[in-house]
């Protein structure tokens, strides 16, 4: 008896909003399966029916990505519906701003799980399938953050770094494979993501222009079929890349930190009180009791 064929499936998490969805939709036009993965089934629904208007096949599924066997369950997923995975899409994630010792040390470890551990065992679990058949790839959704260390959105920055230096090794190694691994770096983009991680708020945010998610979905996906390692949407966050690689440490990071900082947030001294009454206004003057 033949086994039944098994097709290729572009795989995204984050799927149910922002640049997800939308890279969602741009691999959708080449008619194939799609895989959404999210936590939320009704915003799931939502993107499956912008999938299927864009001319693909939907799969969703509703998934917890930071469980220990979310990689097996959607593997399992995957064979239920006689899918392999073509192309991983990782854009699950999300950031807190803020003082490190202000912020839950759980929700902190929480962005180390999902926006590090979480897309570093998916890439793992699906990459060696990918070179065996010698075609596919992953696109891992980074940051312009990846580029410098980040005073009150430390855990965030960090992990964005990781997702680059990860990226662009593999990316290395597999070269001569026929699968790509691709990072994606925008500045700002226009998506719940500012709100949500409470970085719409800083002056950093406030004053960068920003790129919308469909735009950076578009130049993601051409920059993965052009076999590129590095793709950086806009021309705002080429100029902070430049920017960052100019100034030394001694004037970017205190520049980064003060865009980031905002007055009435707690101050890291763990005195309880907001940042401007411990520092004065400038956060030049130290008071007694914030040493």
């Amino acid at each position: 008896m033949t086994p039944p064929e098994v097709r290729p499936a572009v795989v995204v998490t984050g799927a149910s909003r922002g640049i997800g969805r939308e890279i969602a939709k741009v691999a959708a036009r080449d008619g194939g399966a799609v895989v959404l993965v999210a936590r939320s089934a009704v915003d799931l629904a939502a993107a499956a029916a912008d999938v299927r208007a864009a001319g693909g096949e939907p799969f969703p599924l509703a998934l917890d990505l930071t469980a220990a066997d979310a990689p097996m369950s959607l593997e399992n997923f995957l064979a239920q519906n006689g899918l392999a995975c073509d192309v991983l899409v990782n854009s699950a994630g999300y950031g807190m701003r803020g003082a490190a010792t202000a912020l839950p040390a759980a929700d902190q470890v929480g962005i180390v799980d999902l926006n590090i551990r979480a897309l570093t065992a998916l890439t793992l679990h699906f990459l060696p399938g990918m070179v065996a058949r010698k075609r596919g790839g992953v696109i891992n959704l980074g940051s312009v953050a990846s580029f410098v260390p980040g005073p009150y959105m430390a855990l965030y920055y960090a992990s964005k770094g990781f997702v680059r230096s990860f990226s662009t090794a593999l990316h290395q190694e597999l070269r001569r494979t026929g699968v790509t691994v691709t990072c994606v770096a925008p500045g700002p983009v226009a998506t719940e993501f500012l709100e949500r991680s409470g970085a719409g708020r800083a002056r950093l945010f406030q004053y960068l222009p920003k790129i919308s998610a469909q735009d950076v979905a578009e130049q993601a996906w051409r920059g993965f079929k052009a076999g590129r390692r590095l793709v950086v949407p806009g021309a705002v966050a080429k100029l902070a890349i430049l920017t960052s690689a100019l100034l030394p440490s001694a004037i970017l990071l205190p520049l980064v930190g003060k865009l980031q900082r905002r007055g009435n947030d707690p101050c890291p001294c763990g005195s309880g009180r907001p940042f401007r009454k411990c520092h004065g206004a400038t956060g030049l003057r130290r008071l007694r009791g914030c040493e």
